[in-house]
């Protein structure tokens, strides 16, 4: 489902389901990454927050969030957070449901996250 190249076969993203009210007015898109190393995709923050779903492809393979690296299972960055995602140990696939489709390619790395409550 991830087609579209966003540098080369390791970083891939396709778009599944638009905002709306079968999807309860989240976007979902479905991420493809894979490297050894430890490597970055878009900068990003997310206006309303995120809800990710992470499959490993490869027993090893863990993304970078919020909280840290984490192998498969689901993250929530809060509103307003922003990061690089980031891979390591191999490939992985990732479904981000974003309320209202809100994702932000303006941030700034370094940035202050906001306070969690």
């Amino acid at each position: 489902m991830a087609t579209t190249e966003l540098d080369g076969h390791k970083y891939r993203r396709g778009k599944i389901a638009l905002p709306s009210a079968e999807s309860r007015y989240f976007s979902i898109t479905t991420v493809y990454m894979d490297s050894q190393e430890e490597y970055s995709g878009q900068y990003h923050a997310h206006p309303y927050g995120e809800i990710n779903c992470v499959v490993q492809v490869d027993p090893t393979a863990e993304l970078m969030g919020m909280q840290g690296w984490r192998a498969a299972g689901w993250t929530s960055p809060g509103p307003g957070t922003h990061h690089y995602p980031q891979v390591r140990g191999g490939a992985l696939v990732a479904l981000f449901f974003l309320p209202a489709g809100r994702i932000s390619y303006n941030a700034i790395p370094g940035m202050p996250q906001p306070l969690s409550v």
